[in-house]
């Protein structure tokens, strides 16, 4: 499982001209979902990312974290991420999950996600043509892969 988190102070997703998602201060995380992938990668990300400490405490120091700032949170599906570019010009996506595999996974990540922050996640709609934007605050962009805990 790979996601992309960036700190936002405003964030959207919209689908044929509608706004399905909106937030203001928090994250917006970008999630990319493999075959291999399963519970304890999610449970494991959740933690990790409800408990990054991206935001500014009071000397604009980064040491408070989602939780610490009641911040919001919008997850968008996106098989992308498990783009391989190696060979040729067009990327392959064959490590992406099939939906049969990644709808479950994405939407126990969602599940997980408003656990481990005590509220409601925003989301976007699997397998969507979206429009995704976003006021990144920093700018602060983390990218978190499960196979490569470091």
């Amino acid at each position: 499982m790979k996601a992309v988190i960036q700190r936002v102070s405003k964030a959207s997703v919209e689908i044929n001209n509608n706004i399905v998602a909106t937030i203001n201060s928090g994250i917006l995380i970008l999630i990319g979902i493999e075959e291999v992938d399963s519970q304890e990668d999610i449970d494991w990300l959740t933690s990790k990312i409800a408990n990054l400490r991206i935001f500014g405490d009071e000397n604009d120091v980064m040491n408070l974290s989602l939780k610490d700032i009641d911040g919001d949170v919008i997850v968008v599906s996106q098989f992308t991420l498990h783009a391989l570019t190696k060979k040729g010009n067009r990327p392959s996506y064959i490590k992406a999950a099939k939906p049969d595999i990644a709808i479950p996974l994405y939407e126990n990540f969602i599940t997980q996600m408003e656990l481990e922050i005590g509220k409601k996640v925003q989301t976007g709609q699997f397998g969507a043509d979206m429009k995704v934007s976003l006021i990144n605050e920093g700018p602060v962009t983390i990218i978190i892969d499960t196979k490569n805990k470091e």
